[in-house]
């Protein structure tokens, strides 16, 4: 983001500030930190400056501590579960693939589009069908509304995380279960499908 803030000479934000402002539509959101009304040119230049960035940082990130564990205890007692992501799926399936994940998730779907920002549930509906899952029978770990939104419209349950770009406060309004992170969440689940 910082990257965008800079090449339109705005002040820099910090990740409570921009949790603060999060939202959809995602323009609206940069609308809100630039100061600004951004034209449909803008936008284009948004998008291809947050992915240079992005792409430039992407190797410094790990996964959360636990989580690669946690995933594999949930498939050895019989969980399963897929990958839908925003993120290029020419970019992420290789990802998955080097963080040794790959034989954890049953279907990995990335954005197809050229420029992402969009709702996600039309994604969503089509991964499911793709699983050939009932939609009832799954439920989505997100960390923003639109997952929820998402899920929501898919027929899914959602659990949403504390660890993304938006707030518990906004997280918690949807009514879903909000979990500071993705052990919690699968701990919870498992907890509820047990009892």
């Amino acid at each position: 983001m910082n990257t965008v803030c800079t090449a339109f000479g705005s002040e820099h934000v910090d990740l409570d500030r921009w949790r603060s402002v999060f939202g959809r539509p995602l323009l609206r959101t940069y609308e809100l930190v630039l100061q600004r009304t951004l034209s449909e040119r803008d936008w284009a230049r948004i998008d291809v400056l947050y992915h240079e960035a992005y792409r430039k940082l992407l190797h410094t990130c790990g996964l959360a501590a636990g989580v690669p564990e946690s995933l594999w205890e949930w498939s050895k007692r019989g969980g399963s579960q897929s990958l839908l992501s925003m993120w290029f799926h020419d970019e992420l399936v290789p990802l998955v693939t080097d963080f040794g994940l790959d034989s954890l998730f049953t279907r990995v779907d990335g954005l197809r589009d050229d420029i992402g920002g969009g709702p996600k549930a039309a994604h969503l509906r089509e991964h499911v069908r793709a699983l050939e899952l009932d939609p009832a029978e799954i439920v989505l770990i997100g960390d923003v509304v639109d997952d929820a939104r998402a899920a929501e419209q898919a027929g899914s349950g959602c659990a949403l995380l504390t660890t993304g770009v938006m707030s518990r406060q906004a997280l918690e309004a949807t009514g879903f279960p909000v979990f500071d992170s993705v052990v919690e969440a699968l701990e919870s689940l498992e907890a509820g499908i047990a009892a």
